[in-house]
């Protein structure tokens, strides 16, 4: 899951670095939106602003469990 999540975002985010351990430092609110966006579609899963956090938000691996735990 881990690799079509960072393949799909960085397709949309090709300017996102998704091997940070700052992501959340990089994301503008628009790139927010896209992330929660994309994977409320892909994963059939329901995120709001309240899943915006700098933990949920901090590496691609925080993103994975977000989506885990929604599933």
């Amino acid at each position: 899951m881990k690799e079509e999540i960072r393949n799909m975002l960085e397709t949309q985010l090709p300017l996102v670095d998704f091997g940070s351990d700052f992501l959340f430092a990089e994301l503008d609110s628009l790139g927010i939106a896209q992330i929660l966006l994309s994977l409320s579609e892909k994963y059939n899963i329901s995120l709001s602003a309240k899943d915006v956090t700098p933990k949920n938000f901090k590496n691609i691996d925080a993103l994975v469990n977000m989506v885990e735990s929604k599933r």
